[in-house]
């Protein structure tokens, strides 16, 4: 796998962001630093973590929105329904999720399973060194392995350019997995290691704390440096042409 040249990973810390942005803005800004890479701006890797303030549910590119979500439900609780600019299923963040991004710039993109590997294999073992036995599942998720079957703690999904590539998902921490059956159907495709297992039976929390989920991923990425800017005028672009449009997140 080659990427451009650069002198390492840079982690953007979330506290070097405005204390009150929205879901969707974090969301915009993912993408915004993917632009910087596929415009030849960005020569390291950015890595970062992010939590939304409140519950949001965020559809992948290609989700169908009366398929995967209980509309009726968001609106009753006041559920912002937003939609990524990746694949992968629908998802629930808010507190006690903890999302995660890589952004990488290539001189060669390499294959899909060549990134999933890149990028999951690597984090697995940095949250497995916190006592929790965590591997790779399906074509994109981590799981914790116990004494019965394995469960979910991370779905992951990724958006492919010509010389770039923003890989992200999510790491359930403390976060209320009630909400999941509430405001996600039953997914029209599921891994075979589902087995049909409702949200409840398929989804765990780690349990680790926010420090912790922090210095596993930024360990995993080997990120020593430090970015202390993103691009906010391009970002505010994104928000106003597509992440705070309902005709983006309503298109399917």
């Amino acid at each position: 796998m080659t990427k451009t040249t650069g002198r390492g990973a840079q982690w953007l810390d979330e506290s070097s962001l405005p204390p009150l942005i929205t879901a969707a803005e974090q969301l915009a800004i993912d993408e915004a630093i993917l632009d910087e890479a596929e415009s030849g701006l960005l020569k390291n890797q950015v890595v970062r973590t992010w939590q939304a303030a409140a519950p949001v549910v965020v559809l992948g590119s290609s989700s169908e929105l009366l398929r995967e979500v209980n509309c009726d439900a968001c609106e009753r609780l006041n559920i912002t329904v937003l939609r990524r600019p990746s694949g992968g299923a629908t998802v629930i963040l808010g507190p006690g999720c903890i999302m995660w991004s890589v952004i990488t710039p290539f001189q060669n993109v390499p294959p899909l399973e060549a990134i999933h590997a890149s990028m999951l294999d690597p984090l697995a073992a940095a949250l497995s060194e916190t006592g929790r036995e965590v591997i790779r599942a399906g074509t994109s998720d981590l799981v914790v392995k116990g004494a019965g079957r394995a469960r979910k703690i991370s779905g992951n999904a990724l958006r492919v350019r010509r010389q770039s590539v923003l890989y992200h998902g999510t790491l359930l921490d403390e976060f209320p997995l009630e909400l999941v059956g509430q405001l996600l159907r039953h997914p029209p495709r599921e891994p075979e290691y589902r087995h049909q297992r409702t949200h409840g039976e398929f989804l765990t929390n780690l349990s680790l704390g926010r420090k912790q989920i922090d210095k596993a991923v930024r360990n995993a990425f080997a990120a020593d440096g430090n970015r202390t800017t993103w691009p906010q005028c391009q970002t505010q672009q994104l928000v106003e042409s597509r992440y705070g449009k309902t005709s983006w997140t309503e298109r399917l």
